[in-house]
């Protein structure tokens, strides 16, 4: 079953595991990204990691990862 938006609000991050590229430079903003499971996930600033993750259906990550390897934005 797919999550909704309001159910992955809802959940509590602070037991996330979060992840970033292995090629992001150590010292740059980078995204953090963590499964929230049946392909939901959050993503964060890494440098402002005080600030609330945006949350992602399996759907709308799905449509997100398929522009960029597209190109579709730039």
């Amino acid at each position: 079953m797919q999550a909704k938006k309001a159910d992955l609000y809802a959940l509590d991050l602070t037991q996330a595991r979060w992840v970033k590229s292995s090629k992001s430079p150590y010292t740059s903003t980078c995204i953090e990204v963590a499964d929230l499971g049946g392909g939901a996930v959050a993503v964060r600033d890494s440098n402002h990691r005080e600030l609330s993750p945006l949350r992602f259906t399996a759907e709308e990550w799905a449509a997100f990862r398929d522009g960029v390897r597209e190109g579709e934005f730039g």
